[in-house]
């Protein structure tokens, strides 16, 4: 993402900002467990209930970032460049009754409704969450891998790529008000990317629905990538022929590529990708490249320059 000093078009105006950063030292910004959590609605409230979640894959096993972190601090531009606003302002999004759709360079074009998705028995995934901006978390994902998803359409030939569009609801996401960014959210995959075990849809974390601040009701992890790849609440994925242009991209080319793949050794033209801080923690880690799954994921990098292709 950016750097602390964000585009004037971002902020929030000065009174929503001070009942904001108010509702948060009183602790309602979260509001799952507080009486005074009038802007979530019932049906998202009746959605966090225990899903059925069970590992699938043997991964590395660290110290969970605790629930409370992982739902309030949140980078989701959508709703507000402060990363604690979207544990508040993101309640205002519907997300019942949610589909998206499946189409592009597909013989035969499905509709899903995430419903019945969170009905099914999901996988759980611990994965670390690696942002661009130099902070980390590890977070234990609920979701279904994107590979069994993408299996259910005939791709054609031509299809050599997946671009995922998030929603755009300018009603209730107010950061989609302001042109700091093109809307709606774009990011892209490779279809080897996409189809590598590890890309996951996430609909849950800590064996819970996912929350609206972090996505809900479904949105994409690929943990060897910077946090930005994982677009949030989407709608739309496509197969298609030619690279993506995402967000990001569009938005400064130079500071952010189509793979962004966690690499220590290539730093933000800004500042130093080598360490990173865990959220919770004080003292600094050392970056790992492929953000420590390269024995899952370098094979589909072989012969490419990683330096070049950020």
């Amino acid at each position: 993402m950016q750097d602390t000093t964000t585009p004037h078009g971002l902020y929030v105006n000065r009174r929503r900002f001070f009942q904001l950063s108010a509702a948060l030292t009183a602790g309602t910004a979260f509001g799952l467990d507080s009486p005074a959590a009038g802007a979530l609605d019932e049906k998202y409230l009746e959605a966090l209930e225990a899903l059925e979640c069970a590992p699938d894959l043997t991964l590395p096993q660290e110290t969970l970032t605790p629930f409370k972190n992982i739902v309030r601090y949140n980078n989701y531009y959508e709703f507000s460049p402060d990363k604690k606003a979207p544990a508040i302002l993101a309640q205002a999004l519907d997300t019942s009754d949610w589909h998206i759709d499946i189409g592009g360079l597909v013989k035969q074009p499905l509709r899903l409704s995430v419903a019945p998705l969170l009905a099914r028995a999901l996988v759980h995934r611990q994965y670390r969450l690696r942002c661009v901006e130099g902070w980390s978390m590890v977070i234990p994902w609920c979701g279904i891998p994107l590979h069994t998803i993408l299996s259910q359409v005939d791709a054609t030939p031509e299809a050599r790529y997946i671009k995922f569009t998030g929603t755009y609801e300018p009603e209730a996401m107010i950061g989609q008000r302001r042109n700091a960014l093109d809307w709606p959210y774009i990011e892209g995959l490779r279809l080897d990317e996409a189809r590598n075990p590890l890309t996951l849809l996430a609909l849950g974390l800590y064996d819970k629905a996912l929350t609206k601040q972090n996505g809900a009701p479904l949105r994409l992890v690929v943990p060897w990538k910077y946090g930005f790849k994982s677009i949030k609440a989407i709608k739309k994925i496509e197969f298609v022929h030619e690279q993506p242009v995402t967000t990001w991209m569009k938005k400064a080319p130079a500071e952010y590529g189509f793979y962004a793949n966690v690499n220590p050794s290539v730093p933000h033209p800004r500042w130093s990708q080598r360490r990173e801080v865990r959220i919770g923690e004080v003292k600094k880690r050392r970056t790992e490249m492929f953000n420590g799954y390269a024995q899952y994921v370098e094979h589909m990098y072989e012969g490419m320059s990683l330096s070049d292709h950020f």
